[in-house]
């Protein structure tokens, strides 16, 4: 069967429309903060509207089918045009003179990444900063969207598990409650945004400081209005409220049942579980580490930790203190968090805990199997049997996600950047976190990158937001044949 643009074209094209509206949009916040970028934003506006409409326009037709390649190229095509068309701003507005480095903040903001490539964020204007956080606040709709809807009839690894948990379809019965699904997480993304927002403000940020702030943590981003990150707000208030509403976008079937009530059904997620147990032993030991290491109250450096902690297990990229100044012992433990990633079902990126805890269980289980050859020893989440093919996928997931640590750890060095700063750089852009090691740790920028270095992250962005396989499929040959 040959591949069918036409569900592509119009897709993509509603995505652009949408995204124009939010440009024009972005202006009018620029204008009510007497910015002087509002121009850029409508130019950019224009231009991605009116590429939406003749590609939602072209062979237009209400009653399309999509296969699985269609699918594949709606998820890879509509991200790569959200960054390409979300650095226009950007590049128009001349806050980036290169166009590399205007695409390389679009991409780190859709993919909710979080990495920057401005050295002083506070004399940006007020519609690049807003734009900056919305992109954080799109792209983590976007991928509740991907998660529901598009992930599972892909079959990405993973995602079936937390699929089985989820108010929705699963991978072989999607029918129009996929809709039904979407809105309600929908509605949990905006309540939850909106009472963060409330709470930010009324703690001591300006109404603009709060809502940029809100859309960036419940889009598990990272981009601030502050040069300082969330360390310019002193308020403990403030910085244990970000560390509830980072931590609680764990899982949205964990929310949705939460705020049904359902709280039995909640503890018996075992992804949940043992996500949560690692994060409240793990918060108290390095608060002692931390308390250890420099000293002073141990309130504070409770909540240093713990901050860090919840902010780089989430991928959202918030920065409190600089835990490359602690200790190497610290250092070595935080780039390895780089590579958790939070729960399935959640906006954030990274490996997600349930990929750990399979490949830990398989593992385990293998010595058993090794000590009763005929036995059938299967792994089972929530009670469950995890199908052979879904682990399979899970581990040539983790041994794909190796290999590209590796070769983009190699070629990053092949542009000059030294080898620690490469390994930290590849590990926070392909988990979608934010802060590293070396160079580029979390009081750093990438605006000093070479440019080669800046696409290999880009590229690097959008293969793990998108959970690898959905970009590099496109690049088999046997994807473009016609049977």
């Amino acid at each position: 069967m040959k591949i069918n643009y036409q569900p592509i074209s119009n897709v993509v094209g509603v995505l652009m429309i949408l995204l124009g509206i939010a440009m024009f949009a972005t202006a009018g916040v620029s204008i009510y903060n007497n910015g002087y970028d509002y121009m850029s934003f409508f130019k950019a506006g224009g231009i991605t509207f009116l590429t939406g409409a003749i590609l939602w326009i072209y062979k237009f037709s209400s009653d399309t089918y999509v296969n699985k390649r269609e699918g594949y190229l709606i998820v890879a095509v509509g991200w790569f045009f959200l960054g390409l068309f979300g650095a226009m701003p950007f590049y128009l507005s001349g806050v980036t003179p290169l166009f590399t480095d205007a695409f390389f903040e679009s991409v780190s903001g859709f993919t909710t990444t979080g990495a920057t490539i401005f050295s002083d964020i506070e004399i940006l204007p007020p519609g690049i900063l807003f734009w900056r956080s919305l992109t954080h606040w799109i792209g983590g709709m976007g991928i509740i969207v991907l998660t529901v809807a598009i992930f599972p009839l892909l079959g990405i690894a993973g995602i079936e598990l937390f699929v089985a948990e989820s108010p929705g379809p699963t991978a072989d019965k999607v029918h129009p409650r996929i809709k039904e699904t979407a809105k309600r997480l929908w509605l949990i993304y905006f309540g939850l945004t909106a009472t963060l927002f409330g709470l930010l403000w009324w703690e001591g940020m300006t109404p603009f400081d709060a809502i940029n702030h809100a859309f960036a943590t419940m889009g598990t981003g990272g981009f601030s209005t502050k040069n300082a990150s969330i360390a310019h707000f002193t308020s403990p208030a403030i910085q244990y409220t970000i560390i509830l509403y980072v931590y609680c976008r764990c899982n949205y079937a964990v929310l949705y049942y939460l705020f049904k009530g359902r709280v039995k059904r909640v503890w018996i997620n075992e992804e949940f579980r043992y996500y949560t147990l690692f994060m409240v032993f793990t918060a108290i030991i390095l608060g002692v580490w931390i308390n250890h290491m420099v000293g002073g109250d141990y309130e504070q450096n409770f909540r240093n930790g713990l901050f860090m902690l919840t902010s780089l297990v989430t991928t959202t990229g918030f920065v409190i203190s600089d835990y490359t100044q602690w200790s190497p012992g610290l250092t070595m433990f935080f780039f390895l968090t780089l590579f958790l990633g939070a729960c399935a079902g959640s906006t954030a990126g990274g490996i997600k805990f349930i990929r750990h805890m399979v490949f830990v269980k398989n593992t385990y289980l293998e010595f058993k199997r090794i000590l009763h050859p005929r036995a059938m020893i299967r792994i089972k989440i929530n009670k469950e049997v995890v199908a052979p093919r879904i682990l399979t996928h899970i581990l040539v997931f983790l041994l794909v996600y190796l290999i590209l640590f590796i070769f983009g750890s190699l070629f990053i060095t092949l542009t000059g950047v030294d080898f620690l700063t490469a390994i930290g750089s590849v590990a926070t852009t392909l988990g979608n976190v934010g802060p590293a090691i070396g160079k580029l740790g979390p009081t750093d920028n990438y605006s000093w990158v070479p440019l080669p270095a800046k696409w290999i992250f880009s590229s690097l962005m959008l293969l793990g937001r998108l959970e690898l396989f959905t970009i590099l499929i496109i690049f088999t040959p046997f994807f473009w044949r016609s049977n």
